[in-house]
């Protein structure tokens, strides 16, 4: 398994297929909210959160697409806490993770109230709903857990050399994460107060989810080709 030293052997197909969920889930739920941004009458990728996708008779395909993403997360976590046996973030990186996967739950159980831009045409913004309540205040457990995350693992990856390279990476990636987040949170009060009117929230939300979400994509791959590489020098062994 991979210890503090990261050297992987002997791991279970199990555990390789919950890694897997980490590549297969956040790139799945990206390709489904760009699309359908891309696609949905009267819904602006530039103005309008991605829950926002939640919302008309269409919105199913976002909620099923958080709630799959959500479970498949959760299973990263439970992988990735079967290689991270002990040392640095062994406990809290796959604990944030699995935290992460169940606000993406809590996010497609409960829908978001029309927001930005009046979506879906003829809603009002200042519509509140408990279920839309619940749905924005799990947005800084999101996006805070997953940053803490990156941070927690960069630690643990930076004590081994052949890793240190990831972890700087790790550190800018939950820098520019939570930037991206924060400016948008920023320009979309502006925009709700008509100082920014028709302000680029989704857009910087989307940059910070593809950052974010593909640090995971990228941390699932990487784990995964060091998985095949010890198999691989394990046979290699065994026929020498």
């Amino acid at each position: 398994m991979l210890t503090e030293n990261h050297q992987t052997l002997n791991v279970p197909l199990i555990t390789r297929l919950l890694i897997a969920c980490g590549a297969i889930g956040p790139i799945l739920f990206i390709l489904v909210f760009l699309v359908e941004g891309a696609t949905r009458p009267g819904y602006s990728a530039w103005h309008n959160f991605v829950s926002d996708l939640s919302l008309s008779n269409q919105g199913w395909m976002q909620i099923a697409n958080f709630l799959i993403c959500g479970v498949l997360m959760l299973c990263f976590a439970l992988g990735l806490r079967q290689v991270l046996r002990s040392g640095k973030g062994a406990v809290w990186g796959p604990l944030l993770l699995g935290i992460f996967g169940l606000s993406l739950l809590i996010a497609g159980f409960f829908v978001t109230d029309p927001s930005l831009g009046y979506y879906p045409p003829g809603t009002s913004s200042s519509t509140h709903t408990l279920h839309g309540t619940i749905h924005g205040a799990n947005a800084p457990l999101a996006f805070g857990s997953l940053t803490i995350a990156i941070f927690v693992l960069a630690r643990r990856f930076a004590s081994d050399p052949a890793w240190r390279g990831w972890a700087l990476s790790s550190l800018i990636t939950g820098i520019l994460f939570v930037g991206f987040f924060i400016a948008c949170l920023v320009v979309a009060v502006l925009d709700q107060s008509g100082v920014l009117p028709n302000a680029p929230a989704g857009l910087l939300e989307r940059i910070a989810i593809i950052i974010g979400w593909g640090w995971i994509v990228l941390l699932a791959l990487r784990l995964l080709r060091q998985m095949g590489s010890s198999v691989s020098k394990a046979a290699f062994r065994r026929r020498n």
